[in-house]
């Protein structure tokens, strides 16, 4: 199985299948590669049984320290600045506020 396909049998184990997605794996099970059909419904199995396996264990609480230690590092790394594209236009013109580079 290729990456691909592992991603949408991990999408149909989780229940978050779109439309595009159910005709891809209409398209897989209906393969003539049995290897391959074996290999994606087991794929969907396991990763079922993992997300069953992770939903059964206790939450536990994170250690009183882990907060601060979180909001400290939060605090000290700087803002990353955020880029937007220029969308103003020159009123009656229609000609963009920036000048346009190649």
């Amino acid at each position: 199985m290729n990456e691909s396909q592992i991603d949408l049998a991990h999408t149909v184990a989780l229940g978050s299948i779109g439309d595009e997605d159910q005709r891809a794996v209409a398209d897989l099970l209906d393969s003539d590669d049995p290897v391959l059909r074996a290999a994606f419904t087991l794929e969907v199995q396991q990763t079922r049984e993992a997300l069953a396996l992770a939903a059964s264990v206790p939450a536990v609480p994170p250690p009183p320290a882990l907060r601060d230690r979180l909001l400290a590092a939060i605090a000290t790394d700087p803002p990353t600045p955020i880029h937007h594209p220029p969308t103003a236009l020159h009123h009656g013109n229609g000609r963009s506020s920036h000048p346009v580079r190649d």
